[in-house]
């Protein structure tokens, strides 16, 4: 790809996120922990089953990619259902998958990915209905090295920004060095965390490459005044479809202990329900109207810019909380070429999630 094509690709992937710039709604990875915790006598451990509350522990609560979790319970769906839900905001993909597996919360909503990293890890949970389609990643260029890096291939012996080594960000480089036939150990990897800081460390030339998220990616196209390059972007269909061979690659859903659903299939199936009522709402309503429905301050100070936010957002959102074969299986190959944690373990996908509670 020569560099003109590039710059062209960003300007038509990038324009309409360029609204978010002034949104603090950055977008953390999701990895999943090195180990499990011990078990704990968190305040869920008995909870979920005859009529007791249920906690979702939440990877990042105002983070866009789990807006259907909370847009449930200020629709009243989780009540409407009869499921007394408490959401806890807990920051990060991997510290909600920490909190439900040490018994503090029941649910969570965070990444499908960390049921396949978790089964590697002998330990069973499964997710139960999806609600993103994309991982919202973006490959970008540090502006010191526009012109240099041009492909993939051009990434040996350069440095890399991850949000953190063994997050999602972390995993996207090493499938991309893979597909492109190089080494994991071509290329570096640096954490540089999400919002401010990673936006830094590309500006200041920290790294030469760096995976971002929105609305990171947009607040450093503002800061630098032009487009960075984009090597791979995967916020889009077309971006899906040029690295995994797939319209989706699920990401943001609730799971949870396989043992915890099979003694709660009722409450699971109801909160999968009120996810997938919110799904439909979603696609019905514009994102003025649904930024209406949200906590006030999730909107940033600018209810107007978080609606458009919204609006953009809705493309990459599934429409009826299925998993599609093609799309565990693209998560299910990125995982075995970057995670050594999978790599050729016998990983049994059925386990990992189910359609059978939105049906």
């Amino acid at each position: 790809m020569t560099q003109k094509a590039t710059r062209r690709r960003g300007r038509v992937l990038l324009r309409p996120l360029t609204l978010i710039a002034s949104v603090a709604l950055a977008l953390s990875a999701c990895g999943a922990p090195a180990a499990a915790p011990p078990g704990q006598s968190g305040s869920a451990a008995a909870g979920g089953g005859g009529g007791g509350k249920v906690v979702i522990g939440v990877g990042g609560q105002t983070l866009l990619t789990y807006l259907p979790t909370t847009l449930a319970q200020q629709l009243g769906y989780y009540k409407d259902e009869g499921v007394d839900v408490e959401l806890q905001d807990l920051q990060g993909g991997s510290k909600a998958l920490t909190a439900m597996i040490g018994g503090s919360t029941n649910v969570t909503s965070g990444y499908y990915e960390h049921t396949i990293q978790m089964q590697a890890k002998n330990q069973q949970i499964k997710a139960f209905v999806d609600m993103g389609q994309s991982s919202g990643l973006a490959l970008l260029v540090a502006p010191k090295n526009e012109g240099q890096i041009k492909t993939i291939a051009d990434l040996k012996g350069k440095n890399v920004g991850v949000t953190a080594p063994g997050s999602s960000t972390d995993m996207f480089v090493k499938f991309l060095l893979a597909k492109n036939n190089m080494q994991q150990s071509d290329a570096a990897v640096s954490a540089i965390g999400a919002g401010s800081s990673a936006v830094a460390a590309v500006e200041q030339g920290q790294v030469d490459a760096a995976v971002m998220l929105e609305p990171d990616v947009s607040v450093l196209t503002k800061r630098i005044g032009h487009n960075p390059v984009v090597l791979e972007d995967v916020r889009s269909s077309e971006g899906l479809k040029e690295v995994f061979a797939t319209d989706s690659w699920p990401s943001a859903c609730l799971y949870a202990k396989t043992d915890w659903l099979n003694q709660n299939k009722d409450t699971a199936t109801k909160l999968a329900k009120a996810i997938k009522r919110t799904l439909e709402y979603i696609n019905g309503h514009s994102g003025a109207e649904i930024a209406a429905k949200m906590p006030e301050n999730f909107a940033g100070g600018d209810k107007d810019l978080y609606a458009k936010v919204i609006d953009d957002l809705k493309k990459t959102l599934s429409k009826d909380g299925t998993f599609t074969d093609d799309g565990v299986q693209a998560v299910l190959k990125t995982q075995q070429v970057a995670n050594p944690d999978v790599g050729n373990k016998d990983i049994k996908l059925a386990d990992t999630y189910t359609n059978d509670l939105v049906k």
